[in-house]
């Protein structure tokens, strides 16, 4: 199983996801670190990430290997994340048949209502359980 952490800007979102993940989880399952620039991707290597990439080509290719994709909100967002977002990165992680897991943390200029204002480390425990769920890992 793959599950790619898709994150940008200084990585430190996705860094703290690969952390729990690789504390949580199995240690079969192999964890893509897949950042938007290399600050984003070393930073997600740090956390014991299996695997590293950077850039849009590297986003679109593995979007079509993982099982799982974890990500802001905003990777879906064509020009979020500062620009760092292109089209293609968000139509590749909208359009893969993987799981996806998106943590409402918004750009500054959106807001989606109905939903509850959680602290990172509690939406990161809320992923972990639907991927537990979701794949029937103990």
């Amino acid at each position: 199983m793959i599950i790619a952490v898709v994150d940008g800007m200084g990585g430190g979102i996705g860094a703290q996801i690969v952390s729990s993940l690789r504390d949580e989880l199995p240690t079969y399952i192999d964890i893509y670190a897949l950042g938007t620039n290399s600050i984003a991707t070393s930073a997600m290597m740090k956390s014991h990430a299996n695997k590293g990439a950077t850039g849009e080509n590297a986003i679109v290719t593995s979007s079509r290997k993982a099982n799982i994709i974890v990500a802001p909100i905003s990777a879906v967002m064509p020009n979020s994340m500062m620009g760092e977002v292109t089209c293609k990165i968000s139509e590749a992680i909208s359009d893969s048949e993987a799981l996806k897991i998106l943590l409402p943390i918004m750009p500054e200029n959106i807001s989606l209502v109905g939903l509850e204002n959680k602290p990172l480390s509690l939406l990161i425990k809320d992923t972990i359980k639907v991927i537990k769920k979701e794949f029937n890992i103990k």
